[in-house]
């Protein structure tokens, strides 16, 4: 594994801020992409993405990559996400009848996304691990929801088509609790005022607050596996300059471990040292059987 803490305390602050990840409370005051274009201004950055969209009135989890994590995006983005909600019922519904509704949800639904998104309207599979109501207020025709979805859901959507069995709903409100391996819980959480006050110390020479904001963006390793490769600053030279990935690279108490997860035919990491150098994958373009894998990202 790698040491994520060991990689916080041993990197520069200047180290973290060009491969690191902000996990940001979304404010309802700003679209994803105004939080992201802050972040970057803040830390002087030419590009930072994120971990999926919020619509603006939405709060909750955004993870912004910033600088060089930004080649690694496309690995956080698909991955479940969990929200919070409260839905407005249009009639009068029982607890238990709602219940029922919802129920019919779980598992893989077909959900054609809303007219005001981005993407092509067709009818996609979509699934949905969690979907129940935490409280229920019978007078003001109000529930609150949580629901745990595959990437790609559209929450104000799974709504709307659950009011077309019971009269009518709408989501009123909406926080995304976790994205991924991102999560509320998790001690970098922060607002956009506390990233603010922290870039403010850094600037004035106390870097202690951002180093402790910052999650080193080597915690994909918690999203894929690993393969470490020999301790030889040769290996790491060619692997920097785009060579791919051959069996002497390895240690021989390693490779057969090694040539089952890479046939594996997904996407793993290259490790040198306590330092991630690569994103690879299994090739069936090479011919030379030496030759197993070749480079997506080179970090």
């Amino acid at each position: 594994m790698i040491d994520l803490n060991k990689i916080k305390e041993e990197k520069s602050i200047k180290e973290l801020i060009n491969f690191g990840i902000i996990n940001l409370d979304k404010s309802p005051k700003f679209t994803s992409f105004d939080m992201v274009d802050q972040i970057r201004r803040l830390l002087n950055l030419k590009k930072c993405g994120h971990g999926g969209t919020l619509d603006p009135l939405v709060t909750g989890v955004l993870p912004i990559l910033l600088g060089k994590a930004c080649k690694i995006q496309e690995y956080f983005m698909h991955r479940d996400k969990t929200y919070i909600g409260v839905m407005k019922l249009h009639q009068e519904v029982s607890k238990k009848q709602l219940e029922s509704e919802m129920k019919k949800f779980l598992g893989v639904i077909n959900q054609l996304p809303p007219r005001i998104s981005r993407v092509k309207r067709v009818l996609r599979k979509r699934k949905i691990m969690e979907f129940k109501i935490i409280k229920f207020d019978k007078d003001k025709r109000e529930a609150e929801f949580i629901s745990k979805v595959e990437a790609g859901t559209y929450i104000r959507k799974l709504i709307d088509d659950l009011g077309k069995q019971i009269g009518g709903a709408q989501m009123i409100k909406l926080r995304r609790l976790e994205a991924g391996i991102f999560s509320e819980k998790d001690k970098e959480f922060c607002t956009i005022d506390e990233f603010k006050e922290a870039v403010s110390d850094y600037k004035n020479g106390k870097e202690a607050k951002l180093r402790k904001l910052i999650i080193p963006a080597e915690i994909i390793s918690k999203l894929l596996p690993i393969i470490k490769v020999k301790d030889d600053e040769d290996i790491l030279k060619r692997l920097k300059n785009g060579s791919p990935i051959f069996l002497n690279m390895f240690e021989e108490k390693d490779k057969n471990k090694y040539i089952k997860l890479i046939n594996q035919k997904e996407p793993f990491l290259i490790i040198w040292k306590n330092t991630l150098v690569e994103v690879a994958k299994f090739s069936e373009h090479f011919k030379n059987k030496e030759i197993i894998a070749k480079a997506e990202v080179v970090i």
